[in-house]
């Protein structure tokens, strides 16, 4: 079912509507070395063989994962042959962030000479991953996850196409299985046909929703301690404690755990937040979180965990109950039933020029240079989960003055012209 034509192409929209430069270029096979960006699925593969299909171009893949400096000599030398013949090269080095820096700098010297035009795949961030001397020569390409309606379309090609797909095979799916498929395939078009072809192989002509567990498993949550989906977690936890709100505290410290992250790390992260962004407005603040850390070390993850998220909320909430455990154990119920909710793009880090430009961290407001020190009407959860509160102070205690100050500011949001 891989398209060989941009009509066949699902998804990309930003980059391929109508009109937009890559879609020029493609079309018209005046090709340019091009780094493409984004998770598993989403076409980058395919497009590089578009690319170099438009181009009458031959296509030379290699894959950093099984590829050395011998497969990468062949294929330079098979590029030569056809520059001499009169022949464009295309090199599609997949999964291009796997070889080290003086792999990725024999490129260049045929990069420069117009032997191959060269076309990257990464799932990693190319301002860490890759040389700043090849990222200088190749434009970067930032594939997004397919929509649920760009996943059914492509469900919807595989059952209507009867050369290349399960047209032969008539399916029919039970009310919301097509949509829970969708669901449990994460924006990944691979995900989603590999699924289908599973069920085909199961059904007989009627796709039920038991079928779909069975070949699905549990979901499980996107996370890559090595990756963005980190850096955005921590970003929007880290900026959720600044923004004084528990809620979202509590969640994207739910998602890191819940997806298999270190709870030290956050931790350690609570720590800094103490002198950083609380200081000596609560001198407690590093106590309680230094307390939490030294409770992890000596009970393990299983009551640790519940340590950290008090000391989370504390610390967003700075001037406790069973209200931090019931507050965490519904966060983590919610991480695990809406583990692939993306980061807002507000809250999501901005290391490096090239994320800035793409919108990571547009629009975030800086608390420390809002009216109290709080950017009201601000949101620090996904859309999905709207205005979920989690964090329910009791009337007893210091919440008495953690419930007046949240009140307060939730007037503020109320009043807020800003409200997301």
């Amino acid at each position: 079912m891989r398209p060989v034509t941009l009509d066949q192409y699902i998804g990309q929209r930003h980059l391929l509507g109508e009109g937009k430069p890559l879609r020029r270029a493609i079309e018209s096979g005046t090709l340019h070395s091009m780094i493409f960006w984004g998770p598993p699925g989403t076409g980058k593969t395919t497009l590089a063989d578009i690319a170099a299909r438009q181009a009458n171009a031959e296509l030379e893949q290699i894959s950093a994962v099984t590829s050395g400096v011998k497969e990468i000599r062949e294929a330079i030398g098979r590029a030569e042959q056809n520059k001499q013949a009169g022949v464009r090269t295309v090199l599609f080095v997949d999964e291009v962030h796997r070889f080290n820096k003086s792999q990725q700098d024999a490129f260049l010297p045929h990069v420069e000479s117009g032997t191959v035009t060269f076309i990257g795949a990464t799932t990693e961030n190319p301002s860490f991953e890759l040389n700043n001397a090849l990222l200088s020569r190749a434009r970067v390409y930032r594939l997004t996850s397919l929509d649920d309606r760009d996943l059914e379309a492509v469900i919807d090609q595989a059952l209507a196409d009867s050369q290349r797909g399960l047209g032969e095979q008539a399916l029919t799916f039970d009310k919301g299985v097509k949509a829970a498929l969708t669901a449990t395939c994460s924006g990944d078009a691979r995900m989603a046909l590999n699924l289908l072809e599973m069920l085909a192989d199961m059904a007989d002509g009627q796709v039920t929703l038991s079928m779909l567990k069975d070949v699905a498993g549990e979901k499980v949550a996107q996370f890559d301690k090595q990756g963005d989906a980190w850096y955005d977690l921590i970003s929007a936890f880290h900026k959720s404690v600044r923004g004084s709100s528990p809620d979202g505290a509590l969640y994207w410290y739910a998602r890191i755990v819940s997806a298999g992250g270190d709870p030290l790390y956050v931790a350690r992260r609570l720590l800094a937040i103490a002198s950083e962004d609380i200081g000596n407005a609560d001198p407690r603040a590093m106590q309680v979180a230094l307390n939490a850390w030294d409770c992890f070390t000596r009970v393990g993850p299983a009551e640790g965990e519940r340590a950290i998220a008090q000391a989370a909320v504390y610390l967003a909430s700075a001037p406790k109950s069973n209200a931090v455990y019931t507050a965490w154990k519904q966060a983590l119920r919610d991480a695990k039933e809406t583990a692939n909710a993306p980061v807002p793009m507000h809250l999501r880090n901005a290391p490096t020029a090239l994320m800035e430009d793409m919108g990571h961290g547009k629009g975030y407001r800086y608390a420390h240079d809002e009216p109290n020190a709080y950017a009201a009407g601000e949101r620090y959860l996904p859309s999905e989960l709207g205005d979920t509160r989690y964090y329910q102070p009791v009337n007893r205690g210091l919440e008495i003055k953690i419930a007046e100050k949240l009140a307060f500011l939730a007037e503020q949001d109320a009043k807020s012209p800003q409200k997301r």
